[in-house]
């Protein structure tokens, strides 16, 4: 049975469930089909083109998930963009994507989309589009196959963003992953902290819409005021936690966030950033029932491919944590600079090749050529992901292009995050170069500090520099220091280490 089928079958056994949870914003099974059928025969009737793309703007409102679906039963893939992304980067998407169609599920200032030749559906158009006449689609219509069901847009090297095709085909391959190999059970109440526009919110969107499983939406207005925040947790019941790193290393900081506040918590899914050993440790200590996964995947393999489950024996035997092992209809190399498989032990990139490998970036034929290729008749893509394999497992090693060259010497900002990370005194961390001119003149490290019984700064400076050197040469020991209460995250729940980096120059 394909997705939208699962979906379909739900609302009509389990009408009344809730899909989706706002703070007082509630969406059925039966809105959430009978609304994006409304939706689905307006673009069917009014479209000119024929699978083109529709962007749908808001943050996290029901009707976003109603304009999704209501997308690709129409035969149309959807762009989903949230209201934190400055308008000149939807510029840039609508000029990207030659999108049809742009709906806003909240209000914007729209005098922009004048300039292109774009059809604009606004709030109280759409509002009464989800409720007007209705003529019946075949299923014929809807996505399927090799179809692009969703168009997520990343950041480009060039600075202009890239829009990744997921196919329907690479959906369900990580759908039914998701619902096989973890332990989400039918009904269960989803966390969804990622905005749609983040990839990351696909492992709990559909996971959730294809088992009958509730989302619990966690806006920003929400995450910046953390006593409405911890409220909300209190009373949502959530048994699958999807979320990266860094948002629930903010959310330790809390005393109360434990077991007792989120009692039917069975499941952690953290991907999109590197899961620390003290985080992991953290929440099986807080959380004693539940059960911690670490997930690796970029956007372009359809959000993840690799996992494994972190037990309290991983962190006795591991001080940087595994990706795990790839899902079974996928696979993973291991090259050289010329594409060579290496064997166990040694470092290379990352090769991922299966049916979650998009069909590429839209309407960048140069960028999808030089990172997606036919390998063994099946789609492939260059990660640019450093990583190894040892026992079966693999092993993450940060990205390619962050190594940097500093006093001539190669280093990995990553490696020397995870060793700092490793101290005792060492809560969180990020590493940035410091620029003067076109080099690199020192490294700046940002920490947010455990507990400690030092008087001043200097003095835990000095006992987390005599722990680096146990582990690092001095060239790779950032030469200034700096502690936070919390590190600055973007929207997407990531370290915002733009915001750092903008801070040290110099």
């Amino acid at each position: 049975m394909s997705l939208l089928q699962s979906i379909q079958q739900i609302s009509i056994n389990h009408p009344n469930r809730l899909a989706f949870i706002n703070r007082s914003l509630v969406l059925t099974y039966q809105d959430l089909w009978s609304r994006s059928d409304h939706l689905a025969s307006y673009i069917q009737n009014h479209a000119d083109e024929q699978h083109s793309p529709i962007i749908v703007f808001g943050h996290m409102a029901p009707e976003m998930i109603v304009s999704f679906l209501g997308s690709v039963k129409a035969g149309h893939p959807y762009i989903p963009v949230d209201i934190s992304i400055p308008i000149d980067r939807i510029k840039k998407i609508i000029e990207s994507s030659k999108a049809e169609y742009f709906i806003a599920t909240e209000e914007i200032e729209d005098d922009f989309l004048n300039n292109y030749p774009i059809k604009e559906i606004k709030c109280k158009e759409l509002e009464q589009i989800l409720q007007s006449s209705i003529e019946m689609l075949p299923k014929d219509n809807w996505v399927s196959g090799e179809d692009s069901f969703y168009i997520i847009y990343t950041s480009g090297s060039t600075g202009n963003p890239k829009g990744v095709q997921i196919t329907a085909n690479n959906l369900q391959s990580f759908v039914d992953w998701m619902v096989t190999d973890f332990p989400i059970n039918n009904q269960g109440v989803f966390l969804n902290q990622a905005p749609f526009s983040f990839d990351l919110s696909v492992m709990d969107l559909y996971p959730a819409l294809s088992t009958g499983g509730t989302l619990f939406a966690v806006t920003k207005d929400m995450i910046a005021n953390p006593k409405i925040l911890f409220d909300e947790l209190s009373f949502s019941n959530i048994n699958v936690w999807t979320s990266t790193p860094s948002f629930a290393q903010m959310c330790l900081m809390e005393p109360t966030f434990s077991n007792n506040m989120l009692p039917a918590l069975e499941v952690f899914l953290f991907c999109g950033e590197v899961l620390s050993t003290e985080t992991a440790r953290q929440l099986l200590e807080r959380f004693p029932k539940a059960k911690v996964f670490n997930l690796y995947g970029p956007t372009e393999a359809t959000v993840a491919v690799t996992m494994v489950e972190i037990t309290k024996e991983t962190l006795e035997t591991h001080s940087v944590l595994p990706i795990g092992r790839t899902k079974s209809d996928t696979q993973l190399l291991i090259v050289d600079e010329s594409g060579n498989p290496l064997p166990d032990g040694e470092k290379g990139e990352m090769i991922i090749i299966g049916p979650s490998v998009s069909r590429g970036y839209l309407r960048e034929k140069i960028l999808t050529d030089k990172s997606f290729f036919i390998r063994d008749g099946e789609r492939a893509y260059r990660t640019g992901d450093a990583g190894y394999f040892k026992n079966g497992l693999l092993y993450y090693q940060g990205r390619l292009d962050f190594q940097i060259k500093l006093h001539g010497y190669r280093m990995e900002l990553e490696e020397i995050e995870n060793n700092i990370g490793k101290s005792q005194y060492v809560e969180a961390c990020v590493v940035v170069p410091v620029y003067r001119g076109d080099k690199i003149d020192y490294l700046k490290t940002f920490i947010v500090p455990s507990e400690h019984s030092f008087e001043k700064e200097y003095q835990l400076t000095a006992a987390i520099k005599k722990e680096l050197s146990k582990q690092l040469p001095a060239y790779m020991i950032p030469r200034k220091f700096s502690y936070l209460d919390q590190l600055p995250m973007t929207p997407n729940g990531k370290v915002d280490r733009k915001k750092l980096s903008a801070e040290v120059m110099v």
